[in-house]
């Protein structure tokens, strides 16, 4: 039997089992280019008031650590500087995540070992695993090819951003493939392909930033994106490197995948001492002992987030002030008293959707310790339901506590030490990142009343991230009516520092964020474990 017999089969079920996701990633990721290039058109429609622009944002070395570098300033060379890099490390944890999940998830669960009993290849799984991320990562360079094309941008540079687009996603395809192969549970290969995403991504950042290290961006394939120039003179070598890595580290994983045995990883984890901790005698210690090292990386993660929004903020006053459109979308947000205020409300909001994401991830391993029938191992035992539901849905309500405090201190210390003005700007800056709170609960609320009363339907969570995305980063630029921006918690908060605080919007918030817990957990005591 050939080693691929049943690849075709297998890429079939996994289009049907990710029919929801592939979709959103789809029309996310090709959304951000196109509307990006086509709110520049508006912002800044002449030669003059887009030099301008450049020369403000080349003088701040946190703008070049986030972004990357600025080549030209033509519309389509602002839109690859402000999404280019910014998409390549999205795409990367899309192309991670899709890999982890058809492989390695798989083979922890049991599924590949039955596939494995038919008429199925050695490395079927693997290909079609490899061909669904692949397909989906050409599905958005071409979309964002002809779109940018459309608007009017040149072509060269518009092929060049969507295949650069869909050569990271296949290079992060062959990191996520490598993952599943070195470790022997599906969390672990997560962490681990989605650390490797970020040390990339922290590469590329030294490069950029760095004096006399602009060779560490030639050590990373997010590095390569901006490399390849879009709309500055197209450097199409820059392919050939892709090229090589896509190849030498999928051949890699493939080698290791024909020597391992399934559901074995080739650094399988180290044996657990003989007896377990005092700490492990509780639902609340075995879950301090699964979220722990997940809250450490999110909280470190995003206070370095936070260092670079605060050494931005000093910038920002002089790009806003040439332009009187984009101080009126600025202004559009809330901030009516200081452009830095309004830029650190902007900047907390984005802190906020991913701390978001924590929270619904943290909510969700509630299930995914159901599906592997540890939960119901707990449950045997005198431990009630809802003992066990809060000592998860603990970490969803006060990890983003930590983690948005964190981030708000390291923002406005950073900006702080810039200006001169510590004390001052932290308690500001805090502030602003606390309040978003309310608006992360009811995400929080949400993942968990789809868990409890529908558990089939509790991966939609994302899906209600991703419209406050949506709706909350690109509404207005997308021109959606107010009553569809509403629809977001977060168009809810009000726009701290740059306006009062009113508590009635939060204590409103706080209210569907707890009846939304409380109809979860009241689903979750009455229905059967496991669900399925």
């Amino acid at each position: 039997m050939n080693t691929l017999t049943g690849t075709g089969a297998l890429a079939r079920l996994n289009l049907r089992l990710d029919r929801v996701r592939i979709p959103i990633w789809v029309f996310v990721m090709s959304i951000l280019p196109v509307s990006t290039a086509s709110a520049f058109q508006g912002l800044y429609p002449t030669d003059e008031s887009r030099a301008q622009f450049a020369a403000t944002i080349s003088a701040n070395p946190a703008f070049n650590a986030l972004l990357g570098p600025l080549y030209d300033t033509s519309i389509g060379g602002l839109t690859a500087w402000r999404v280019g890099t910014l998409t390549s490390l999205f795409l990367g944890i899309m192309a991670v995540l899709s890999m982890i999940r058809h492989t390695r998830d798989d083979e922890e669960t049991g599924r590949r070992e039955l596939l494995g009993s038919t008429v199925v290849g050695r490395h079927a799984p693997l290909a079609a695993a490899l061909l669904v991320t692949s397909a989906t990562g050409l599905a958005i360079g071409l979309i964002v090819a002809v779109g940018l094309g459309g608007l009017g941008l040149p072509w060269p540079g518009s092929i060049a951003f969507g295949a650069g687009m869909f050569a990271v996603t296949l290079a992060f395809t062959a990191v996520g493939a490598l993952a599943a192969q070195l470790t022997q549970a599906g969390s672990t290969g997560r962490g681990l392909g989605i650390g490797i995403v970020g040390f990339f991504f922290l590469v590329r950042m030294g490069g950029d930033v760095g004096e006399g290290l602009d060779w560490l961006s030639w050590l990373s394939p997010i590095g390569w994106f901006t490399r390849l120039r879009p709309f500055a003179g197209e450097e199409w070598w820059v392919f050939g490197l892709f090229a090589l890595f896509i190849v030498a580290v999928t051949a890699f994983a493939v080698s290791m995948s024909a020597r391992r045995d399934v559901g074995e990883g080739a650094f399988p984890p180290r044996p657990g001492p003989a007896r377990a901790g005092s700490s492990l005698g509780s639902t609340t210690g075995l879950a301090w002992r699964l979220q722990r090292g997940s809250l450490l990386g999110w909280t470190v993660g995003l206070a370095i987030l936070g260092s670079v929004y605060g050494a931005a903020a000093d910038a920002v006053g002089d790009i806003l002030a040439d332009n009187p459109q984009l101080l009126e979308i600025f202004e559009n947000l809330g901030g009516t008293e200081a452009l830095t205020d309004t830029f650190f409300s902007a900047a907390v909001g984005i802190i906020a959707l991913v701390a978001t994401a924590y929270s619904i991830r943290s909510v969700l391993k509630l299930k995914g310790e159901e599906d592997d029938l540890r939960a119901e191992l707990v449950l045997a035992t005198a431990t009630p339901r809802t003992r066990h539901a809060w000592s998860h849905l603990a970490y969803g309500l006060l990890g983003p506590v930590l983690i948005l405090a964190v981030a708000g201190v390291v923002a406005g210390a950073t900006y702080g030490a810039i200006i001169g003005d510590v004390g001052g700007q932290v308690p500001r800056v805090l502030g602003s990142a606390m309040t978003q709170l309310p608006a992360v609960w009811v995400v929080t609320g949400v993942a968990m009343a789809l868990y409890g009363l529908a558990p089939r339907l509790s991966s939609l969570s994302w899906g209600v991230l991703g419209v406050c995305l949506v709706f909350g980063q690109l509404g207005q630029i997308l021109q959606l009516p107010q009553w569809m921006l509403d629809l977001s918690p977060f168009s809810h908060i009000p726009v701290t520092p740059a306006e009062e605080l009113t508590a009635a919007p939060l204590l409103v918030l706080a209210g569907i964020a707890l009846a939304f817990l409380v109809g979860g957990l009241a689903g979750f005591r009455r229905r059967d474990i496991p669900y399925s």
